[in-house]
């Protein structure tokens, strides 16, 4: 069995995946099961108990962005599970071309995510994947497969932490998700702060995406996962598609039958 690990910046995903992996009739391959906790913490029990529970020896393979959340992950496997394999990716590992300046310096779950979209767009057109996470990412794919980089901002909590950071009253504010999309008029605070997060980064997603576009000379297919962003999708850009655990499918994908 597979333990597709994804170490982001706040959140640490397990998905484990039955190996030979199959990719559904829509090409995705999403874990038959998710596990999470904060990143850099210890397990909690409730994960913990189910890892354990395993029996098989696990495949773990590992994408971070995160130093000390990828040393908690491998304390815990060699400390509990030392019959087990356990990999931590590098760009090396992955199946596409880095167009950039600085290869090395390009995180795994951007790499990741263009790998998935490498595999589900048209091959006659390009791709871009937002991704949203502790930061918003725009990845770029041509139309030969090759990775040509993006844009990176702030995500919704990032953006709230520093207004109240850098201000002398404005309270901490997070986005709800289940107040999704929020009025444009806020009529206190808390709602003016909400409006501004998320109009702002709809109108920021929406304008990244038409520069892209004009950049590229062609409308490209265009993919979203991560956190809130399925409800963004589908107000900012009508004809993207959302992913759930694109980053653990892209891990997933590197385990397809050769072929597919």
């Amino acid at each position: 069995m597979l333990a597709a690990v994804d170490i982001g910046n706040s959140s640490t995903k397990i998905g484990l995946l039955e190996l030979p992996v199959a990719a559904g009739v829509d090409g995705s391959m999403l874990p038959r099961q998710l596990l999470d906790f904060p990143t850099g913490q210890p397990l909690p029990a409730a994960v913990a108990e189910r890892l354990l529970s395993i029996s098989a020896p696990l495949r773990w393979e590992i994408a971070s962005v995160n130093r000390g959340g990828t040393a908690t992950v491998e304390a815990w496997v060699h400390e509990h599970r030392p019959q087990d394999t356990l990999r931590v990716l590098t760009r090396h590992d992955l199946p596409i071309a880095l167009l950039v300046d600085q290869p090395e310096r390009v995180g795994l779950d951007r790499m990741l995510v263009a790998v998935v979209a490498n595999r589900l767009r048209s091959p006659s057109r390009p791709a871009v994947v937002i991704c949203a996470g502790t930061a918003v990412t725009m990845n770029v794919v041509n139309r030969q497969g090759e990775f040509l980089g993006g844009a990176i901002l702030p995500g919704f909590q990032m953006q709230s932490r520093s207004l109240r950071g850098g201000t002398d009253q404005l309270p901490l504010t997070e986005v709800i998700h289940e107040q999704l999309p929020p009025p444009a008029i806020g009529r206190n605070t808390e709602e003016a702060i909400r409006s501004g997060l998320y109009w702002g980064m709809v109108g920021a997603v929406q304008q990244l995406v038409a520069e892209t576009e004009r950049t590229l000379g062609e409308a490209p297919e265009l993919f979203v996962t991560g956190g809130d962003l399925d409800r963004l999708a589908a107000l900012s850009l009508e004809q993207a598609r959302f992913l759930p655990s694109m980053v653990l499918q892209g891990i997933a994908s590197l385990h397809l039958p050769a072929g597919h």
